[in-house]
């Protein structure tokens, strides 16, 4: 590793201590260990900082030693398993991505979609599989501060439901959209009726108690998905998000929307897509709504008009047309919409 800097070592430590901190701490033991353990060891760190940027990444490198085979035991233990096993481990990352496709996520998309007039197309850039493409096939289980409230698909009950709490009982949807088009774009779109594939994304569920009910929803939802696949265009987002929107049916409100896809594009990046999606409606001549969610820092426009010392760690910002509107859980589970009333 002697290509490899102090200053790359040392950022790849900070980058699993705050994975392991900040993100998995209070919602999956196991990986906030397996994380804090990697950064405490500058050689492993050398090694991980020598992988391209890709292969890097927490959530990739935990997927794949489960996929390899590895005991979910403390990090002392799992560490030397990593050593041992380590060509394997690298040759899965690197043949594997993390595409976490949540369904859960739908439950913080509602109360918007749910309040748009008339019908709507959806067109989600990184859609994975789909999943998040059906917000409007799958009951909802919402928490709400007047007590428990049940929303259900026009075609009535699924045998799962989404879950979500939140602080308002206006977030509650009143009824589901009327979707009548939907398009996904993703740099390697995943089918729904793969076996293999869905499996990988049950696997990239982070272990956990908080998460266990997730892959009963993601293979739930993957079954809704497969009996009708949506289209997905495989491609840049930033390259086709113009073309695909322009096929949207005109009689129909456009919304562009993601969860957690930007934190994987650089700011140059970031910056091209969102200046493409906010000129969007200006070069289709027709309206279009961008609905995102989001961490915080990824666009510095949108932090700006985030009260100051608000916490917003396992959160989403989410966004109409740039502007925030509530905080979403990453994985769907809370909606808090009190910090931006009003604002």
């Amino acid at each position: 590793m002697s290509n490899v800097d102090s200053a790359a070592t040392e950022r790849v430590s900070a980058v699993y201590d705050d994975f392991g901190r900040r993100w998995a701490h209070g919602t999956s033991p196991l990986y906030e260990d397996w994380a804090c353990g990697i950064a405490r060891h500058p050689d492993l760190c050398a090694r991980i900082a020598a992988l391209p940027r890709r292969l890097q990444q927490p959530n990739l490198l935990f997927a794949a030693s489960r996929w390899a085979g590895c005991a979910l035991e403390p990090s002392e233990s799992w560490i030397r398993w990593l050593r041992s096993a380590w060509d394997d481990v690298i040759a899965i990352a690197t043949e594997r991505s993390v595409q976490t496709n949540e369904p859960n996520r739908c439950a913080t998309l509602l109360p918007v979609l749910s309040r748009l007039d008339g019908p709507v197309a959806l067109l989600e850039t990184g859609t994975a599989a789909g999943l998040c493409l059906f917000p409007d096939h799958y009951s909802v289980d919402y928490a709400a501060p007047s007590g428990p409230r049940r929303v259900d698909p026009h075609g009535g009950a699924t045998s799962f439901a989404l879950a979500c709490e939140v602080d308002a009982d206006a977030s509650v949807p009143e009824r589901m959209p009327d979707v009548v088009w939907r398009r996904g774009i993703d740099l390697d779109p995943i089918d729904a009726t793969d076996d293999d594939a869905i499996a990988w994304l049950a696997n990239l569920v982070w272990p956990g108690p908080d998460h266990d009910a997730r892959v009963e929803r993601l293979r739930g939802a993957a079954a809704i998905v497969g009996a009708a696949p949506p289209r997905i265009e495989p491609g840049d987002i930033i390259d086709l998000v113009t073309p695909v929107a322009a096929e949207a049916p005109r009689e129909a409100t456009l919304v562009i929307f993601h969860s957690a896809v930007l934190l994987y594009l650089d700011a140059e990046a970031r910056r091209r897509f969102a200046d493409t999606v906010m000129g969007l409606s200006a070069r289709l001549d027709r309206p279009v709504l961008w609905l995102s969610n989001e961490t915080a820092g990824t666009l510095p426009e949108i932090d700006a008009r985030v009260p100051a010392g608000l916490a917003v760690d396992h959160r989403f910002v989410q966004t109409v047309d740039a502007v925030p509107v509530a905080l979403a859980g990453q994985h769907g589970a809370v909606y808090e919409t009190s910090a931006f009333r009003g604002a």
